[in-house]
């Protein structure tokens, strides 16, 4: 009996090594870390820097030559030889809504209809993913959920990633609405019937017309008096006109862009980003003039046009850099929730083709959470803010030797291994390898 026993509960527990590990408890110590080349995340380098939290924030972030408080009440972790970042941020992310993207029983991303700007990301997001803890031990440790579909998808939030439930993860609860722009109508073949695309422009402007008619109705709905019966859909486009959100706009083709911008600015919406974006370089000086952020997607793919440059999509993020437009990198993109651990490397690959190292983790850093509006406690490492921040024995935005060895979100020192590290060790295991 006693060897049936203790086989089950061998049986029991083996599985669970694979489970998503429980979120890591309140910091009870102040932390000290020394040594390491500390990346501020806006574009300052320390070398031989001191990184000191307590209670889940920032207390000093330096060179270690100016840290002047006594070593022996704070738990010293010596990481020479290491870099420290600021934990990365992924903007426009199914993370935590989406598992199995084959699997339709397993994406939670999408809503029945055209227009569900009341839809909430934030209450459907699944802290227990088996993919959350593969994104954390590349660096990604916030995100912001977004959904998909329809005309106006509904509305995203910031999250961190490492709780118990969606309540606890919230960061900034309903950030901003998604508007996928409707595609212009364009005749693309010889083939292509006149009626046809005719009755295609007609559903494509029967849908602006619906599109417009909404936003004017939720901004006239904010002067009704107090104590009416609430309307949801009108309430949650209030802060459109307010500037408490932010209208995301999803286009790729310059056209689009311009055409979805000035109907945006034109009906009173006062913060626009543009999301995917692919033809912003033909439109720097339209983006700059209107203080349009742009959520930039797919720099790793192939150029749009048989004229464009081979390296287009590539070179990118450095036009934008340098024509002074607000922009951060996304991974959205085929097999977007899984592929998103990739996040450094779309980075790594901007640093490569006109960006400096500083301003490509920049752009993974304080830029996104200056346009998602959490840049008060997130996106570099200084006093004050939130201790969010990873260690990593090599560049963090190389594949070649990125290696998170620590992480951190609010002060928490949280597990980073996974079921792929689990299966890893298992494997490694049973041939004797070390």
């Amino acid at each position: 009996m006693k060897h049936i026993f203790l086989s089950l509960a061998l049986l029991a527990a083996t599985p669970a090594l694979a489970q998503v590990p429980a979120p890591a408890p309140a910091q009870s110590r102040p932390v000290l870390l020394l040594g390491g080349t500390l990346h501020v995340g806006n574009g300052t380098v320390v070398p031989d820097a001191a990184v000191a939290f307590d209670k889940g924030r920032i207390t000093y972030a330096g060179a270690q030559s100016g840290f002047a408080q006594d070593r022996a009440a704070f738990e010293v972790i010596d990481v020479k030889g290491q870099q420290i970042y600021p934990g990365l941020i992924l903007p426009n992310s199914t993370l935590g809504l989406t598992e199995v993207e084959s699997i339709r029983a397993t994406v939670d991303a999408r809503e029945v209809g055209e227009f569900n700007p009341n839809v909430r990301s934030l209450i459907a997001y699944n802290t227990d993913s088996d993919i959350i803890p593969t994104v954390r031990t590349n660096g990604v440790l916030l995100t912001q959920v977004t959904p998909r579909g329809g005309i106006l998808s509904g509305q995203s939030s910031v999250v961190q990633l490492d709780a118990w439930n969606w309540q606890d993860a919230q960061v900034r609860a309903d950030d901003g609405l998604h508007l996928n722009w409707p595609a212009m109508i364009i005749k693309t073949s010889p083939t292509d019937e006149p009626a046809v695309l005719e009755r295609r422009e007609k559903n494509r402007q029967e849908q602006l017309r619906q599109l417009e008619s909404l936003l004017q109705e939720a901004s006239a709905y904010r002067q009704q008096p107090a104590g009416r019966r609430e309307n949801l859909r009108l309430t949650s486009l209030a802060g459109l006109f307010d500037g408490s959100k932010t209208l995301f706009i999803h286009a790729d083709y310059g056209k689009e862009l311009l055409e979805a911008v000035r109907f945006a600015k034109r009906l009173g919406v006062q913060k626009v980003a543009v999301v995917g974006a692919r033809d912003a370089w033909m439109m720097l000086d339209f983006l700059k003039q209107n203080d349009v952020a742009v959520v930039l997607s797919r720099i790793h793919a192939l150029p749009r046009r048989e004229g464009d440059a081979y390296d287009q999509p590539f070179r990118l993020p450095s036009l934008l850099q340098q024509a002074g437009v607000r922009f951060c990198l996304d991974y959205e993109g085929d097999q977007e929730t899984s592929g998103a651990r990739n996040l450094a490397f779309v980075a790594g690959t901007a640093a490569g083709y006109g960006l400096s190292k500083e301003q490509a983790l920049e752009a993974v850093t304080l830029s996104p959470a200056r346009i998602l509006g959490i840049d008060k406690d997130f996106g570099s490492v200084e006093a004050g803010k939130s201790a969010t921040l990873v260690v990593s024995r090599g560049d963090l935005l190389d594949m070649r030797t990125n290696d998170v060895t620590r992480a951190w979100i609010e002060g928490r020192a949280f597990r980073l291994d996974t079921k792929q590290t689990y299966l890893r060790d298992k494997f490694r295991g049973k041939y004797g390898l070390k």
